[in-house]
């Protein structure tokens, strides 16, 4: 048999359709529910579904007034408030396209994104780093928007552009991902794919608002089925998450690997009694941390499986837990395939996950490389770059990558990103970067550069944090007399890692 997992289309996502009036769909039935809480020491800040959607219309009626066209760009450059999603879904409700960024980006980075896109406005806090854009819209401006009446539901083509997410490319330029409008009707298949989410659920997200997989599985998920989202307000100590889970009662806890390991470290005796399970994604789940967590909280941990241009379709879940070192299975709708040069290869055998080009969360390009995303399908099916091997069950396991992208925390970063800097560092004459492991499960971006002498490390790091987001910037660095070549000139980045520990 071959690798190829196909339990039929999902139903078609209806027409006219709005992203937003469907993430907001229950706020008319459930006006006084809770939609989200964002959680505090001492406060808790809470918004009724009928006031979320309040704010989300009349916002995007303060942005048409002021000038913005439907269908036109604008720059998010916005931090970690609820000022972020109900700009998000404004844009959207009005028909403009939002294109949220991290706040971590930096001046030089955001240039780069203002230059390629030219976006009719940036939505900007001034304390968040942005390049110079003549017409900015700022945070005082977008809260005193929410007093006007609200804009109608901009209804259209359910394939019509929605919103933009960058993504860092192989080559080292992050790559404008469009999404449609249908993207979030594809998001229901991991309702019960991955979350197990019902109606009743607090899903509690460890995220920023303004990272994309809060956004998502955060709140815009939770809200579709009209179940409460719980955010830990901005600053929040990693160790005082147990206890913020406990006292809002939540019923399923969604973060990266990395936020779980930190809690089991960082906290004595967890006692989460209304934790139903939790939710993990935007790194490699380890089998330690998960049977550690287990052991720790006698709850399950459910791992997904994605990419900014498809979010997540691969997954364990309630109804199908994962095998071992399995990451699970293709999400109910779902149609993917292990391939190999040509076409699927048989179960068990090694090759690249690939989604097929039907799928309705699948993007619709890069808007900065037209001719990328057609670069990366193989007949029907679009290639993640991850490898894979599918057993008879249809349960996937994750093989690694087949290039050099590095993972820091959840974030993707392009390893030629971060050497395109430090290359034009005037000390430095050749640079390679590469994700080594500094203790079980923990890994760091190290780089490891030639030149005239080795160079203080506080220096780099000042050079660096002008011109890489704060997850883009090594966190050490390591001279060396010469970088690993190929036979070709050309650099070995997964000999990097070797080097990184006949130095340490």
């Amino acid at each position: 048999m071959l690798s190829v997992f196909d339990q039929g289309p999902p139903a078609p996502c209806p027409a006219p359709f709005n992203l937003a009036a469907h993430v907001l769909r229950h706020a008319t039935d459930m006006a006084e529910k809770t939609a989200l809480s964002v959680l505090g020491s001492e406060t808790t800040d809470n918004w009724s579904f009928g006031a979320l959607a309040a704010s989300v219309r009349a916002t995007g009626n303060g942005l048409l007034q002021s000038g913005i066209k439907p269908g036109e760009i604008v720059l998010m450059r916005l931090g970690n408030t609820v000022d972020f999603p109900v700009a998000y879904l404004g844009a959207i409700a009005a028909g403009i396209v939002p294109v949220p960024t991290s706040s971590q980006l930096t001046e030089p980075e955001t240039a780069k994104v203002i230059a390629e896109l030219n976006p009719a406005a940036v939505l900007r806090d001034p304390k968040v780093a942005c390049a110079d854009h003549p017409r900015q819209i700022d945070i005082e401006t977008l809260q005193q928007m929410r007093d006007l009446p609200a804009c109608d539901w901009a209804m259209g083509d359910p394939d019509r552009m929605a919103y933009v997410v960058y993504t860092s490319g192989t080559s080292g330029k992050p790559r404008a991902v469009a999404h449609a409008h249908r993207a979030i009707w594809a998001r229901q298949m991991m309702v019960d794919g991955w979350y197990g989410l019902r109606s009743d659920d607090r899903l509690c997200h460890a995220g920023a608002f303004n990272w994309t997989y809060t956004l998502g599985t955060g709140l815009m998920d939770p809200w579709t089925i009209g179940a409460t989202a719980l955010i830990p307000e901005p600053g929040t100590n990693i160790a005082s998450l147990p206890g913020l889970l406990a006292a809002h009662e939540a019923t399923i806890f969604a973060a990266a690997p990395g936020v779980y390991r930190k809690i089991l470290h960082q906290s004595e005796g967890l006692k989460l009694p209304h934790l139903r399970h939790g939710l993990c994604a935007g790194e490699k789940l380890s089998r330690h941390l998960h049977e550690t967590w287990g052991a720790v909280t006698g709850t399950e941990l459910f791992e997904a499986y994605g990419m900014s241009e498809c979010s997540t379709f691969i997954s364990s879940s309630p109804d199908h837990p994962a095998r071992g070192e399995a990451l699970g299975q293709p999400q109910p709708g779902r149609k993917v395939a292990i391939l190999g040069p040509d076409g699927p290869v048989p179960q068990g055998e090694e090759g690249t996950i690939a989604i097929h080009r039907s799928d309705p969360g699948l993007m619709l390009g890069y808007l900065n490389a037209p001719d990328e995303a057609e670069a990366r399908m193989q007949g029907e099916w679009f290639l993640t770059g991850d490898q894979g091997a599918m057993a008879v069950d249809g349960q996937i396991l994750y093989l690694g990558r087949d290039d050099d992208m590095m993972n820091a925390g959840g974030y993707r970063v392009s390893p030629v990103e971060v050497e395109d800097v430090l290359s034009k560092h005037p000390g430095i004459t050749q640079a390679g970067a590469a994700a080594v492991e500094v203790k079980e499960d923990t890994f760091i971006i190290a780089a490891f550069y030639t030149g005239p002498a080795e160079l203080d490390a506080d220096d780099l790091n000042a050079y660096v944090e002008t011109r890489l987001a704060r997850y883009k910037q090594p966190r050490a660095y390591i001279h060396l007399s010469e970088l690993p070549m190929g036979g070709n000139g050309k650099l070995l980045r997964r000999a990097l890692p070797a080097y990184f520990k006949a130095n340490t």
